[in-house]
């Protein structure tokens, strides 16, 4: 049978990633699997691939990576039992270098192994997010059946522990974890009475009890980006007013602007024309993708947006290159990957899209 080179949809998460040595490497779902693209050299333009990985059931992608290189794929694999009733597991896989081998697939279980009589067999059971800490612990957060957030980890000796339910009600979409530069982890979650956030007190120890706030982000849209300073800043797409969110733990938040998104937004940290900068890309509501641009502090700076003609499935991906440079991908309608490039121009331009 022909290995299939156009993907079913867009990955979760940070599925344009730089390797250790300099190379981007690019991850999309597709029938049956997993498929993999890869710069020829650092900085591009050319690519190969793409590289085929079995894996079969799985219902989505997450793809996330940590300060070692690796990067780790999560999915949430569906499977039918005999009596008809679906089957649900979380997956894990890792790939340790730029177009190596990806290792066997690892099911993590599920959080509800254990389900009520008459259960569906975890068939409500939330996609996967993964986030991996300063010590290279990984986080693998789902929201549970229950409607709760579920957490597992995985050592940096390579030993799971098990599934720890950190409470919280009425999860709707993906949480939105980050890794902080002090070694601890902090995860937000939008629930349909406001917003949830989890916290640890130090690094790798229990999370708190989770924390309410009166903010209204629209289910499935929010994103953590994590700063030097040793916070994390989330966007959204503010179900009242449909524009763009900025939000630090302790803060006001603070309006972007833009168009409303549907999914999670692609979010970058970079330098443009010497400023510091944030980048924020997603897919509008007519399909196509936007970018904006502008101050790391929202709230004394301005934000600009620029509406791309092209369309686009699920949310794009923002990366540096081994060069410096701010790099856009998205996934077309018909499955083809695309890669926009940053030109010398000032400001935030783009080269002309290149088809993978």
């Amino acid at each position: 049978m022909e290995k299939p080179r156009t993907g079913t949809g867009t990955a979760h998460g940070t599925w344009l990633t730089l390797g250790r040595d300099g190379r981007l490497s690019l991850y999309a779902p597709t029938r049956g699997g997993v498929l993999c693209w890869h710069e020829s050299a650092v900085g591009g333009p050319r690519w190969e691939g793409p590289r085929f990985v079995a894996a079969p059931d799985l219902t989505d992608l997450t793809v996330a990576q940590g300060s070692d290189g690796y990067v780790h794929l999560l999915g949430r694999r569906e499977r039918r039992t005999p009596d008809g009733a679906a089957a649900v597991d979380i997956v894990h896989a890792i790939q340790y270098q730029t177009n190596r081998a990806v290792t066997e697939w690892r099911s993590l279980g599920r959080p509800d192994e254990d389900p009520a009589p008459g259960a569906s067999g975890g068939a409500s059971v939330g996609v996967p997010v993964g986030v991996i800490a300063a010590d290279g612990t990984v986080h693998v957060f789902v929201r549970g059946a229950a409607g709760g957030l579920m957490l597992r980890r995985e050592s940096p000796s390579g030993k799971w522990r098990a599934w720890e339910d950190l409470l919280g009600a009425g999860i709707e979409g993906m949480p939105a974890p980050a890794a902080l530069a002090d070694g601890r982890v902090e995860v937000c979650a939008a629930t349909w009475t406001g917003l949830l956030v989890w916290q640890q007190a130090e690094a790798g120890g229990r999370f708190a009890a989770p924390r309410g706030f009166d903010l209204r982000p629209l289910s499935g849209t929010a994103v953590a980006l994590p700063g030097g300073s040793g916070r994390a800043t989330y966007f959204w797409t503010d179900a009242a007013n449909g524009g763009a969110t900025a939000w630090q733990f302790g803060c006001r938040p603070s309006a972007l602007g833009g168009s409303p998104a549907g999914h999670p937004y692609a979010a970058l940290r970079t330098r443009l024309d010497g400023y510091d900068c944030v980048v924020l890309a997603y897919r509008g509501q007519d399909g196509t993708a936007v970018v904006g641009a502008g101050a790391v502090d929202a709230a004394s700076g301005g934000f600009w947006w620029y509406a791309l003609a092209e369309r686009c499935e699920g949310a794009p991906a923002l990366a540096r290159d081994g060069h410096g440079r701010t790099v856009m991908a998205f996934i077309d309608p018909e499955g083809v990957a695309h890669i926009g490039r940053q030109d010398d121009s000032a400001g935030l331009s783009l080269t002309r899209w290149q088809r993978l």
